[in-house]
């Protein structure tokens, strides 16, 4: 009876410890939407006191629907993973310039705080011209 009820048990905790893993990896790597974000990008920035990753801030300008009415303007943050070396430094050069750009984006379920503090990541950017 004893060695039933090991056996069980541990049958019931690796099946526990596996979907733990299971669960983890769908939050960590699945994407729930992808796009194109065009905007301004008004800084980029490394934070963090433990973890420190890269986030910035897109400024979106939409023009109202009648003429002559000042555009609104609103603002989106999101994170760069610290891989995306080509991404940052394109960033940094159109933040110091201010010129409009195109950011391919990913979403995630859940953020990270090893990842970032958003759960919106840039994965490519595109230079208006």
């Amino acid at each position: 009876m004893k060695r039933t009820t090991m056996s069980i048990l541990r049958k019931l905790l690796i099946t526990i410890i596996v979907l733990a893993c299971l669960t983890f990896a769908f939050l960590y790597w699945v994407t729930f939407d992808e796009g194109v974000m065009a905007g301004k990008v008004l800084r980029i920035s490394k934070k963090g006191m433990i973890f420190k990753t890269y986030e910035g801030k897109l400024n979106i300008e939409t023009f109202g629907a009648l003429k002559g009415t000042s555009p609104i303007s609103e603002s989106y943050d999101f994170s760069v993973e610290s891989s995306e070396h080509e991404v940052l430094k394109t960033l940094e050069e159109v933040s110091l310039s201010g010129e409009r750009v195109n950011l391919r984006y990913k979403k995630t379920y859940v953020t990270f705080p090893w990842r970032g503090e958003t759960n919106t990541f840039i994965t490519g950017v595109q230079r208006s011209k």
